[in-house]
């Protein structure tokens, strides 16, 4: 939880220095976020904050509850904003518009949705930040904004094709501008 509160607070901080270079005027969608809700009957929900941090950089912080304790989960953005499926489904695959193959997104090539694993506690929450790379909260094709969030049951793979064997979608959350 500590990470966390950390996470936003530096956010936070960085929210308040964006800006377009030159022009002071602040950054297209400089800050996005997503309410994640249960899905396929699960107990699993939270909320992701996003803030650009320069071209093609995103930093992401999430504090997520109801997951099973000491477990490992597939974590990513999906092509549609779209939860209103009770599994899930409707959000569509994985993000993808460079058409690379799911893979480990701290090495080699990956879907620009690929995010890695989240990590519950003891309690069965998860918390965190992490810097995402190859995507935008601006308008055009790498912009997270209008996507949706999801997370699987099951540990990522990083290998099967094309979602890395995650198991079924326990909670989508669909990402808005702020």
């Amino acid at each position: 939880m500590k990470q966390l509160v950390i996470g936003l607070a530096a956010i936070g901080l960085m929210a308040g220095c964006a800006s377009n270079a030159g022009t002071g005027a602040p950054a297209a969608s400089a800050s996005a976020s997503a309410t994640l809700a249960p899905k396929s009957g699960s107990n699993v929900q939270g909320t992701i904050k996003l803030l650009q941090q320069g071209d093609n950089r995103v930093a992401m912080a999430v504090d997520i509850a109801g997951l099973p304790p000491n477990g490992m989960f597939g974590f990513h953005v999906h092509e549609k904003g779209d939860c209103s499926a009770p599994d899930g489904m409707s959000a569509g695959g994985h993000f993808n518009p460079t058409g690379q193959p799911h893979g480990d997104p701290r090495s080699g090539p990956h879907h620009a949705g690929d995010i890695p694993m989240l990590q519950s506690d003891a309690n069965g929450k998860a918390a965190g930040s992490i810097v995402l790379n190859g995507v935008t909260l601006a308008p055009g094709p790498t912009s997270l904004v209008g996507h949706a969030v999801i997370v699987h049951s099951g540990m990522d793979d990083y290998k099967t094709q094309p979602t890395g064997n995650s198991g079924g979608r326990i909670a989508c959350g669909v990402i808005v501008a702020n």
